[in-house]
């Protein structure tokens, strides 16, 4: 028996960051939307852990106990007082090191594809602690359309989306570190107030409506200054798509990947080619939003 789990990327339409707590991490007003690129993470009993993987940049993964879908089903096994030995194979479609949570997507399908194949019953609400034990985009990959989230953006809160959105995203040619991006918000601030992260009313009330010009007017990330200070050439990607019609352009996350939301598929379709012919990134994807979370499949 196997028990297959397709999980999607995300884009933040809005990331605000407060200053560095003591522990080290950052107060965030995170509101994520899944988008229609997808890992399926597929689990099979085995005499112990093995992980294995494919797709576009699948040498990047890490093979070992370290990967978040490892390490979802040490954690899940370790509740249950079982051995975690089970193969995971991760089909990966999501970018890597890109800023759309390829890797929490995959420790959220391979918690909820063990969740299945075990049997363990756990409810959702384990799930979802667990998730928040891995990192703090993990809940989100479990749970996936639209959400807040708060604290360091793993405590969620559903939020209503009210249509369909259109989404170009740009790949760039090398990877950043979600460390050292946030290592860098911290050089930029120091010395000026960071204010406290709140979600920005007319941007959920534009996710609510489904207005994709009044989510343009709204979109931010407050990490995208720093993304940029540490690969400057972003900016000309950003540029390119923005030249070519989008609405709005913006950093995805910590970067490197950036996002260009558009009107309609056929404004996904001309951006996307203009940015294919920009010789600013290395590869480029259309998708719609918001998508479901981890599901079974």
């Amino acid at each position: 028996m196997s028990v297959t789990v397709r999980v999607p990327a995300k884009v933040n339409v809005q990331l605000a960051v407060g200053a560095a707590r003591p522990d080290g991490f950052h107060d965030l007003a995170n509101v994520f939307l899944a988008v229609g690129l997808h890992d399926e993470v597929t689990v099979t009993p085995a005499d112990g852990l093995r992980i294995t993987c494919e797709g576009p940049d699948a040498a990047q993964v890490p093979l070992d106990r370290t990967n978040l879908a490892a390490r979802a089903a040490i954690a899940l096994a370790a509740r249950r007082g079982i051995e975690p030995n089970v193969h995971i194979h991760i089909a990966k479609d999501i970018p890597v090191a890109g800023g759309m949570a390829g890797g929490s997507a995959d420790g959220a399908g391979a918690l909820l594809a063990c969740n299945t194949l075990w049997g363990t019953g756990a409810s959702r609400a384990e799930l979802l602690a667990i998730c928040a034990e891995l990192g703090s985009d993990v809940p989100f990959s479990l749970v996936g359309r639209a959400a807040l989230g708060i604290g360091r953006g793993e405590q969620l809160t559903a939020l209503e989306v009210g249509g369909t959105f259109h989404w170009v995203f740009a790949m760039a040619g090398r990877g950043l570190s979600t460390p050292a991006v946030f290592r860098e918000f911290d050089r930029l601030a120091e010395g000026r107030h960071v204010p406290e992260p709140v979600a920005s009313a007319e941007l959920l009330q534009a996710l609510a409506k489904g207005d994709a010009e009044a989510l343009a007017a709204s979109v931010s990330n407050d990490l995208q200054p720093a993304a940029l200070s540490l690969f400057p050439e972003l900016a000309d990607t950003l540029d390119a798509g923005r030249g070519a019609g989008a609405l709005a352009a913006l950093v995805s996350g910590s970067g490197p990947t950036t996002a260009f939301l558009v009107r309609d598929a056929e404004a996904a379709e001309k951006v996307a080619q203009a940015l294919r012919t920009s010789g600013t990134c290395r590869t480029v994807r259309t998708a719609s939003a918001p998508a479901p979370g981890a599901t079974v499949v």
